[in-house]
């Protein structure tokens, strides 16, 4: 496959700056933009909590570096969507309904790390479940219609 037909999808022209759709991916940016500066201060606290001699798992590391990674991916995606990608719309869309279920339900396991990290980790996400809510407003819904895919 050639580099052209490769990027077909980002090709696509950009939403219309004054559009209820441009409007909403542009809100889906800031909230991702936000959680990756939540999820940094995240990190943040939990190099100050290990620095003060508290216990740290290497969960609670690998989580607290992880996340914040996934916020430049989470950005890239909303960018791509608010040039009309549609593929980029889609992952986006089932990232921000999937990530704050799986974080949440993973921190609620007993055992896995302390209830301050669990809130913490909580916190982080809200913005995630904000960006989930914005991708299924109407606007969105018009612009990048559900494709069906063939089996």
């Amino acid at each position: 496959m050639d580099l052209t037909t490769q990027h077909a999808t980002t090709t696509e022209p950009a939403l219309a700056d004054t559009s209820p759709a441009h409007d909403a991916l542009t809100a889906a940016r800031r909230c991702v933009v936000l959680y990756g500066a939540l999820g940094a201060a995240a990190l943040a606290g939990v190099v100050t909590v290990a620095g003060a001699g508290h216990p740290v798992n290497t969960f609670m590391w690998v989580r607290t570096v992880l996340l914040p990674l996934v916020a430049v991916f989470l950005h890239h995606l909303a960018v791509a969507a608010s040039r009309g990608d549609h593929r980029a719309f889609e992952r986006l869309r089932g990232l921000a309904a999937v990530l704050p279920v799986a974080i949440v339900g993973v921190d609620l396991i007993p055992g896995v790390c302390p209830p301050w990290y669990a809130v913490l980790q909580a916190v982080c996400v809200l913005p995630v479940a904000g960006v989930a809510v914005l991708t299924r407003r109407a606007a969105l819904r018009a612009v990048f219609p559900k494709v069906r895919r063939r089996a």
